[in-house]
This record gives structure tokens, sequence and C-alpha cells, in this order.
């Protein structure tokens, strides 16, 4: 299986190459390249940082125009799902356009008291998945591909958060996490074959892996 890592100097690439290693993945390819992109089974579109300086990047490498035509299974990672958005609150005045990719908009958490810090960052639980791409967690709605070998005991569904921004919940989501105080966002989102996590799978342990190995072998079309 040949997988493309999206290289658009957005961060983040050296610890999701790390994760596919861990799952003995020795066919990932770091590229920006449009043929090698076009040629991947599978496509991982990680990203950390800020977004209008990621959306600069990658209109200077034609990327903006490339990734909305692909037709493999797509997974964008914390920014790297931001960026599949119509607009996002975050850069210069007015905010930024992103790819359009998925109908929502990114906007910023607003804390209720100063208890609540800006960014969420941490271990939060997931709830209400769907789709393969969570088979096999806690509270997952799809059963857990043969492909995977049988595990002595579920993992907790916890995963890793750094952001300030956030997808609201929409007809797009595919799992959902809350913060502050219970409010509801978008943990996962999907459109066709476009698929994002706003947490980072690849620091997320066993759950991350899970997940990350759902993607690469499940039926995700």
């Amino acid at each position: 299986m040949n997988i493309a890592v999206i290289d658009y100097q957005g961060g983040n690439v050296q610890s999701v190459l790390f994760a596919l290693e861990r799952l003995g993945v020795t066919t990932a390819t770091l590229t920006s390249d449009p043929d090698v992109i076009r040629q991947a089974d599978r496509v991982l579109f990680p990203g950390e940082g800020e977004a209008s300086s990621a959306m600069r990047s990658l209109r200077a490498a034609g990327l903006d125009q490339l990734l909305p035509t692909l037709t493999q299974p797509f997974l964008g990672i914390c920014l790297g799902m931001q960026l599949l958005g119509r607009h996002s609150d975050e850069g210069p005045a007015g905010g930024t356009p992103l790819l359009g990719m998925l109908p929502f908009d990114v906007v910023r958490f607003t804390p209720p008291d100063a208890s609540h810090k800006v960014p969420h960052m941490g271990w939060n639980n997931l709830h209400d998945l769907h789709t393969p791409l969570f088979a096999g967690l806690v509270g997952g709605s799809a059963a857990q591909p043969a492909v995977l070998p049988p595990r002595a005991a579920e993992p907790a569904d916890y995963v890793y958060f750094v952001h300030s921004y956030h997808a609201p919940v929409g007809e797009y989501t595919i799992a959902q996490a809350s913060y502050p105080a219970g409010v509801p966002f978008s943990a996962g989102v999907r459109h066709r074959n476009f698929y994002g996590v706003q947490f980072h799978v690849e620091k997320s342990g066993p759950v991350g892996e899970l997940i990350l190995r759902n993607f690469l072998t499940g039926d995700l079309t």
C-alpha cells in the first residue's frame, strides 16, 4: 500500500511518520508532488500551527487546487482537519478562507469562566462515534474490522487534543468531544472520502493507533 503524507511545512509530520513506523508501515512518502499524491492508496494530511500561514503554504505548492480533487481515503489531522472546512476565524481580520472540502466554519472556543482555559489541551474522551474509522472503540457504532488482531480488552476512548479553534457539530460530524462545560464540538468529520480528526491521532496511544490502523486497512468508501 502506498501512503502519501502531505508535505506543506505544516508541522507535526515526523510524529505521524513515527506512528506509521510503529504500525509496521514502510511505504509512507512525505511529499508535495501532485503525481505521487494522486497515485497513493491513502493520504494523510497532518498539521499544527495557524490557519492563514498553512493556507499560504498550500496555495504556494498548488495543493489547494489538488486536494479537493482526490478520490482515495484521505485523513486530515488537527489543523489538517480544520483546513478542510470553508472558513476559519483564525488569522487576520476577517479570518481565513479554507479549502472548502467540508461544509463547516471553524470558530474559536469561548470559555464560560476563568476555570476553562483556551487552548483546549490534554486528554478528552470521544462519544457519538460513527463510520468504520472508529471501529473497535468503546461506544463505537461500527463493528471491528476482521483485519485487526484480537485484543485482550477494549481501550478507553480517550485521545489527545491541542487546539483553540473547532468545528461545530453538524451533519458532517462522525465523532464528538465536549469542551468547555459540556459543550460538544466535532472531534471527527467526514464528507465522501474526506475524513478529519481534531485530535492528534499519532499522540493518542492505543486508541490513536487503532484509529490510524482503521484508516489504513478499513473499508472507508
